[in-house]
């Protein structure tokens, strides 16, 4: 899932429109004014849209989605996008040839080869930074163990060691094996990552140990983790030099100690010009692009906190796209010359939802007060209780929260599948709404009516700077209070860190979170929320894990076993369907993406896995 907050900033610059006459400064060059912060270049390291956004204008990917769409794709490095009807997807869906292009520079001149493409995804496998991307490779191109997906490197090379963790293959306090078994283990290792590989010609062969349907977006322009780097250039700038026997070396380094951090050589349509980090980042033309050179021949973007200076840039001519929150638009809407999404907006593929802990951390924990039934808490499983999660389902005011808090701009979701992917169907199951009826009736269900003679006592978290999700909370709040004065609950927002460690510690009784899509797959919605070894199912209690190993996982799992489309969205169906009748998770909202920018841009259009701008594409 890309970082939240930085999500935040590029949902809020996508559309399409139809220039119009007028005098144009600066014609040769796009300047986008936003909030996010670059924390890399390398493709590798990269887990938020500020550095995706980056990313993109420099590096290529084997293919490329088609325009507007999350479901077609066009060649890119490749010159074919493989299927079962031309014979390059084999096996059952575990073979993918891609037939590489030639006569593709790098921006140093060098020439793009088979050999760059699978150092660049191997690179991304051993390189596998804590928090980092690295997983989206690792699940379809390592082998199952104990049928589960290997999300790491690491898993594979403990195991081969015989040894319980990563770290115990290693002299304390280095990356020095403890003897010659662990090496070889290390070794043996890459080379389950090697095999996936083959090069035949001018051809990449991707053999996969197991099906993995959303293959091709995993490949596709957008997942930096695919990226292709130039081999040779980057091993002289201090990179992992592909070899089995030093890649742990590699492995996992501080952003510090990443030696393509700052620097860039891609076949992309632009080159780095100047990153002046936390204030702008400058790209420009470059003109041996193999799909001829863009339009325009700087695109820039600036980090801008303020939006009142973000706003008179725009008007001033001096940005061309700018970052408008919700609240804003009304100061936006209607100046001459500058275009606003109309309607809604744009579908962006991203959840916002409310957790459930079935089984609460009660050590030393200050957010389930009295840890008893007895109206000055909740205990631990409170939320294990289907009847106590169905009344909080129909507590929320989820009109309300769409039409006034988001101002329209988001739909009220009926599952963990975005509207937009394979999967979503508006009607099955249908949405939670708001029916304080039905709430005090499954209240005074829950614990034979002692809950809603003694009341409860517990505070909702949600994080720092983001008042969407802290209005939510108190929303709960007031209607609960609204149906029996003895529910008590409190509001606290914690600093983005601490409210990740708590989460992780399992001490929040509820809370706020959101997904953002990796790549547009559902399986990559289902399997963290649902799953009992989900990023999400997973902090949900012992309670959750042991229902969702015998109800969600059969089903996630048989999700994956077929690249059949209609049978995966049925499995998907089912899936929304058992959520909605065991009241899984409270969804808030799918926020919608509005476009702000001058009407003299022209050539933007909308995908929602393109991480912000596409300077290759607009022109003035």
């Amino acid at each position: 899932m890309r970082k939240v907050l930085t999500f935040l900033m590029a949902v809020l610059l996508v559309g399409a429109f139809v220039g119009m006459a007028q005098s144009v400064p600066h014609p040769n060059t796009i300047t986008v004014e936003t909030i996010g912060t670059i924390s890399t270049l390398d493709p590798a390291w990269s887990y938020d849209n500020a550095s995706d956004q980056a990313i993109w204008q420099v590096y290529g990917n084997l293919i490329q989605y088609d325009g507007t769409s999350v479901t077609k794709f066009l060649p890119m490095l490749s010159t074919n996008v493989p299927s079962v009807k031309d014979g390059t997807i084999l096996d059952n869906g575990k073979t993918y040839v891609f037939h590489i292009r030639q006569g593709v520079y790098f921006h140093n001149g060098d020439i793009l080869t088979p050999e760059d493409v699978v150092y660049s995804l191997e690179r991304s496998i051993i390189f596998d930074r804590a928090g980092g991307p690295s997983w989206m490779l690792a699940e379809p191109m390592l082998p199952m163990i104990n049928g589960a997906y290997v999300d790491s490197i690491e898993q594979w090379a403990a195991k081969l060691a015989g040894v319980k963790s990563y770290s115990d293959i290693f002299v304390k306090g280095t990356r020095t094996p403890k003897n010659d078994k662990y090496r070889q283990a290390l070794i043996n290792t890459f080379k389950l990552v090697s095999k996936v590989f083959e090069i035949k010609g001018d051809d990449v062969i991707i053999h996969l140990p197991h099906p993995y349907p959303p293959m091709l977006s995993l490949l596709a322009h957008g997942a930096n983790w695919s990226s292709v780097i130039d081999k040779k250039w980057a091993i002289a700038h201090g990179a992992w030099p592909g070899t089995a026997n030093t890649w742990w070396k590699y492995h996992n380094p501080t952003r510090e100690n990443d030696p393509l951090f700052s620097i860039t050589n891609g076949t992309g349509p632009f080159v780095l010009e100047k990153w002046i980090k936390g204030r702008e980042i400058i790209f420009k033309r470059f003109d041996k692009y193999w799909a001829g050179p863009a339009k325009i021949e700087y695109g820039i973007v600036k980090r801008i906190n303020e939006f009142t200076t973000r706003k008179l840039d725009l008007i001033r001519g001096n940005a061309d796209m700018i970052y408008v929150p919700v609240t804003y638009l009304k100061q936006i809407k209607g100046i001459k010359g500058i275009y606003v999404t109309p309607g809604k907006g744009f579908p962006i593929l991203y959840i916002v939802n409310i957790l459930f802990n079935w089984n609460i951390n009660s050590n030393g924990n200050p957010f389930i007060g009295s840890g008893k039934l007895d109206g000055n808490g909740i205990p631990p499983d409170f939320f294990s209780n289907l009847d106590v999660r169905k009344a909080f389902e129909y507590l929320f005011p989820y009109k309300a929260f769409i039409n006034q808090v988001l101002l329209g701009h988001g739909i009220t979701p009926n599952g963990v599948i975005p509207k937009g992917l394979l999967g979503y169907n508006p009607k099955v199951p249908p949405a939670y709404h708001q029916d304080l009826a039905k709430a005090e009736y499954y209240f005074k269900k829950a614990y034979n009516g002692e809950l809603w003679k003694k009341g409860f006592k517990f505070t909702i978290v949600s994080n720092a700077g983001n008042p969407l999700r802290r209005t939510a909370c108190e929303m709960i709040k007031i209607f609960a209070r609204k149906i029996n004065p003895k529910f008590r609950i409190s509001v606290v927002t914690e600093l983005w860190a601490t409210f990740l460690d708590d989460r992780l510690t399992g001490k929040l009784p509820m809370s706020t979170y959101g997904w953002f899509a990796d790549y547009p797959d559902p399986y990559d919605f289902v399997q963290p929320f649902y799953a009992s070894t989900g990023a999400e199912g997973s902090l949900l209690g012992k309670n959750y894990v042991k229902w969702a190993k015998t109800h969600m996982d059969p089903l996630i799992n048989a999700s994956m076993k077929t690249i059949n489309p209609k049978k995966r969205a049925a499995i998907y169906e089912k899936l929304n369907v058992l959520a909605y009748k065991n009241a899984l998770f409270l969804w808030l909202d799918q926020p919608y993406g509005i476009h702000v920018q001058r009407t003299w841009v022209k050539g933007w259009y909308f995908n929602p896995m393109r991480p912000g701008v596409d300077f290759y594409s607009l022109s003035k």
